[in-house]
C-alpha cells in the first residue's frame, strides 16, 4: 500500500486538525484557570486555611512579596 499524499484542502484539514486537538487539549489546563480564576482561588483559600506561611518558611527566608515594593524590614 502506497502511502497517501495530502495535498489542498486534505492538507488543510489534516493541520487544521492538529492544531485544534492541541488547542482543545489546553483548554482546561490553561485557558479555562485564566479566564475563570476565582474558583481556584476559593479552593486556595480553603486548602491554606490552617498553614501559617511564616512557619513553614525554609531557611528564616522571608515569605514571598512584591519584588517592586520597597522592603520594609530594612
Amino acid at each position: 500500500m502506497a502511502p497517501v499524499r495530502l495535498r489542498g484542502k486534505n492538507y488543510a484539514l489534516f493541520i487544521g486538525s492538529i492544531v485544534g486537538l492541541i488547542g482543545l487539549a489546553c483548554y482546561p489546563i490553561i485557558i479555562q484557570p485564566m479566564l475563570h480564576p476565582e474558583e481556584y482561588k476559593k479552593i486556595q483559600q480553603i486548602n491554606r486555611a490552617n498553614i501559617r506561611q511564616e512557619e513553614i518558611q525554609p531557611g528564616n527566608m522571608r515569605v514571598w512579596s512584591d519584588p517592586f515594593k520597597p522592603r520594609e524590614d530594612k
